[in-house]
């Protein structure tokens, strides 16, 4: 999501000190919000869209998460906008990245700029926010099927299934294979080409233990330069963040647990630098260091 309007020129006669915004995380799980007062927030909260959304699902546990992810993305984006929940208006592009739909004059509150990117997954929400370029999330559960994650590891580079097999069928390999999911679905959705970019024309190069050590951008991303952050901010729950690189100081991520309407103090965590690019002769070569 992006909503952009003119900023005005500083105040003061010299250049100022470069502040980066932070980036904002909130993982929410769906027990931080009960059913009843999930259900008052949405009906107040959500526009006819999202709750003719809500009304197609089948089962009730994804109705129950599609109903907290949309409610926590509304009172995030409205703390952060200076608008109420119910008036932010969310749009989608053609390939289904959500957007605010921007506004005259910007925002109430802090600049006129805003992306956001959200994910869910196995009874939890995450959302990401900046206020500057673009961000993307993901979030997974340790607990898929071992056929799903066999299908996973078919989508990714040749380096990058040697990478993943090098670890024994189970949890060590199951780690392995949504460490790498998380990261390019953060990278694509980043973008805002969701699955839409095959993601064995991308390739990552990965610590043993956590981390990004290179990167191998598709050939349409001219300027390649990310920072990438892997979180598993409660046990058995993966997560990935990825935004654009640029000249400024490494921005910070503030991580927020729960629902926002509490006071709780955010975890606070600096993003690494920028990935490089591995020098390798080949693109499926690039995998992590045995």
């Amino acid at each position: 999501m992006t909503l952009t309007a003119p900023q005005p020129p500083a105040a003061g006669l010299g250049p100022h000190p470069t502040v980066v915004p932070p980036v904002k995380l909130w993982l929410c799980p769906n027990d931080a919000l009960p059913p009843a007062v999930t259900a008052i927030l949405a009906a107040h909260w959500l526009d006819e869209r999202e709750n003719a959304t809500a009304a197609r699902f089948l089962f009730e546990r994804d109705r129950r998460q599609y109903l907290v992810a949309h409610t926590l993305v509304r009172r995030a984006l409205a703390l952060e906008a200076g608008l109420g929940e119910a008036e932010l208006v969310i749009w989608r592009s053609s390939r289904g990245r959500p957007f605010l739909q921007p506004l005259p004059g910007g925002l109430p509150r802090g600049g006129g700029h805003l992306d956001f990117n959200l994910s869910h997954a196995g009874g939890y929400s995450l959302l990401g926010i900046v206020r500057t370029a673009r961000v993307g999330v993901d979030v997974e559960c340790l607990d898929r099927e071992a056929g799903a994650l066999e299908t996973i590891l078919t989508t990714f580079t040749p380096g990058e299934r040697h990478w993943a097999r090098q670890a024994p069928p189970g949890r060590r390999r199951d780690r392995r294979v949504l460490r790498l999911w998380t990261l390019k679905e953060a990278y694509s959705k980043a973008r805002g080409l969701g699955l839409g970019l095959p993601f064995d024309e991308f390739a990552f190069t990965l610590d043993d233990d956590r981390g990004v050590l290179a990167f191998q951008p598709p050939a349409d991303d001219a300027a390649g330069r990310w920072r990438f952050l892997e979180l598993e901010p409660v046990p058995d729950v993966l997560a990935a963040v990825a935004v654009p690189a640029d000249d400024d100081p490494a921005p910070h991520l503030e991580l927020h647990q729960g629902f926002p309407w509490d006071r709780a103090a955010p975890r606070t965590i600096t993003l690494p630098a920028p990935a490089t690019t591995p020098h390798t002769p080949h693109r499926e070569t690039a995998t992590a260091p045995h």
